[in-house]
């Protein structure tokens, strides 16, 4: 059972939860002194915990062999052997398609579609274009910020443009928080053969400058909440705060390009999304 769940990879499912939840609160019809749909709300997290989980499986199905060529991934299930690969793929089948029959019947036909789109454009076109160009990135960037559509589609039944603005700051964020990852562990993915940009690009100078920016795109994006009236001047100061600090982590890695300050844009990235999150849902005006 162990290795099943390690095949979820529940660490990063949390933070898709968490934008998911970000989606439905900002998506919700009712005011906040009414009774809020929390059964619908708890269809849409389990089916999209599902869907993230089944996916998450198929991904290390896919990948068993160039993980088995990294250190940071060598002990995952399928690489290190605990487990057929035949059983990751039909575990990964299974509960992708049982998160999106959750999403279908328990919220809604385009909350169930924009789940399809999210592991279909992952598994379709990011993961096998991580063998062949760098650019797969900005495709991955995609799947990887449908999670706030899917909340506010469940909630709302449309998209708008305060659906659209939550997610083009996780789109933007993921830039700096997986280059970042990319570059300190470049030797992993040269050995696997995926063409991260520090891969291609070993001096770092682009990689840095790709950091830098989208780390200043994110300030002016990260306050598009505020012109959209979602959230107030607490928000916007917060978010321009965190805004700031990150960037500085950002132009200290093209000074000093380094796993050090690598790592500290990683931990500043895993600092902001619920940070930002946090100040948005506080500072939400009365519906």
């Amino acid at each position: 059972m162990r290795d099943y769940i390690a095949l979820t990879k529940p660490r990063i499912t949390w933070l898709i939860l968490m934008s998911t939840g970000i989606g439905y609160f900002f998506g919700l019809k009712t005011t906040l002194s009414g009774w809020p749909a929390w059964l619908l709300l708890l269809h849409t997290l389990v089916g999209t915990g599902l869907v993230a989980s089944g996916t998450a499986a198929l991904n290390q199905w896919y990948e068993r062999e160039a993980d088995s060529r990294m250190r940071r991934t060598e002990k995952r299930p399928l690489p290190a052997g605990k487990m057929p690969p035949a059983s990751a793929m039909w575990f990964g089948i299974l509960v992708a398609l049982a998160g999106l029959v959750e999403l279908w019947f328990g919220a809604n036909p385009l909350t169930a579609l924009l789940g399809f789109a999210t592991l279909g454009s992952y598994l379709g076109l990011y993961t096998p274009l991580k063998q062949r160009t760098h650019l797969a990135t900005v495709i991955g960037a995609v799947p990887g910020a449908m999670p706030p559509l899917i909340g506010y589609a469940a909630a709302h039944g449309s998209l708008t443009l305060e659906a659209l603005s939550l997610f083009v700051i996780l789109f933007i964020w993921q830039f700096p928080h997986f280059l970042a990852i990319a570059w300190m562990y470049r030797d992993d993915y040269a050995r696997a053969g995926i063409q991260m940009l520090p891969v291609v690009e070993p001096d770092g100078h682009s990689t840095s400058r790709q950091i830098v920016g989208y780390a200043s795109t994110l300030i002016p994006v990260s306050l598009f909440p505020v012109f959209l009236g979602m959230s107030g001047k607490i928000y916007f100061f917060g978010a321009l705060a965190l805004g700031i600090w990150f960037l500085y982590t950002g132009v200290r890695v093209a000074f000093d390009r380094t796993n050090q300050r690598a790592r500290q844009v990683l931990l500043v990235s895993v600092i902001y999304l619920p940070v930002i999150y946090g100040l948005m849902v506080l500072d939400r005006p009365s519906f």
